[in-house]
């Protein structure tokens, strides 16, 4: 078992759930001394329980919230000394046509999903670049692919493939490696919290959660490439598929995107 992971600091946005979580259990099993955020304390205090007696440091954040993000970034520091590697998995989906979608919506999703990245980032950049170390941004492949019913969740997507890109050649000279990641569908709570057209959880999937990616699966993945400091991830054969199909033959992806989103003139998936 590599000891890549022993004694760093790992900040993770979005620990409670999916992902985030599966991130949490795995880097507290290697070694390593991990902080958290999530809105829900419940679900914060079941990690503390679950992971009692380990470096484990949580906080009831926001994102979206500048004030929140500095809480979490600064005792995260307090507490562990420093900054290793910081995951900004924390994100909001959406699902909802443009002509149903309050304009709400669209600046909720982008205030938690890019600005939380944002703010984060920069609030622990002074940490990472003293200790050489690793910003990571959980994407998708809707931040290379425009996805119907999800123009917001794409967009925000898009924002943080193309902001991360940005920054990481900032610090090309700067030893900091910066690396965005994009599952495919992955079973995890973003499809149930995704936001509907008022703005409001949906509450269920329209997808086969049971035949996709698990959070888990996808957590030893996106380690296996901090490690080895990798630029990009991109899971899942459907997910590779679909950024290689929309780079060369664009105009047939648009309508193999639509046939697998739509049935009879309705948003199904």
């Amino acid at each position: 078992m590599s000891t890549y992971f022993e004694n760093k600091v790992v900040a993770i946005t979005g620990g409670s759930d999916g992902i985030g979580k599966a991130l949490v259990d795995s880097l507290i099993k290697l070694g390593a001394k991990v902080a958290t955020c999530g809105r829900n304390q419940d679900k914060l205090y079941d990690l503390q329980v679950k992971h009692s007696g380990r470096p484990l440091h949580t906080l009831v954040a926001d994102v979206s919230n500048l004030n929140d993000c500095k809480n979490f970034i600064n005792s995260t520091i307090s507490t562990f000394g420093g900054i290793d590697i910081l995951i900004n998995n924390a994100g909001i989906s959406m699902r909802a046509l443009l002509k149903d979608a309050e304009l709400d919506v669209f600046k909720k999703v982008m205030d938690i999903n890019y600005h939380g990245m944002v703010y984060c980032t920069k609030l622990a950049l002074h940490s990472i670049v003293e200790r050489k170390g690793t910003i990571v941004g959980v994407s998708s492949i809707a931040g290379y692919r425009g996805l119907p019913g999800r123009s917001g969740y794409s967009a925000s997507k898009f924002a943080v493939n193309g902001w991360l890109e940005a920054v990481r050649t900032e610090l090309l000279d700067d030893g900091v490696n910066v690396m965005w990641v994009c599952p495919g569908f992955t079973s995890s709570n973003i499809r149930n919290a995704a936001l509907n057209n008022k703005g409001q959880m949906h509450g269920e999937s329209p997808m086969d959660e049971g035949a996709m990616m698990s959070s888990e699966v996808c957590a030893a993945h996106i380690l296996k490439a901090i490690e080895k400091r990798k630029r990009t991830l991109v899971l899942t054969f459907t997910g590779m598929r679909t950024v290689f199909m929309n780079k060369f033959f664009p105009s047939w992806t648009d309508k193999l995107t639509k046939k697998f989103f739509f049935k009879n003139g309705e948003l199904v998936r």
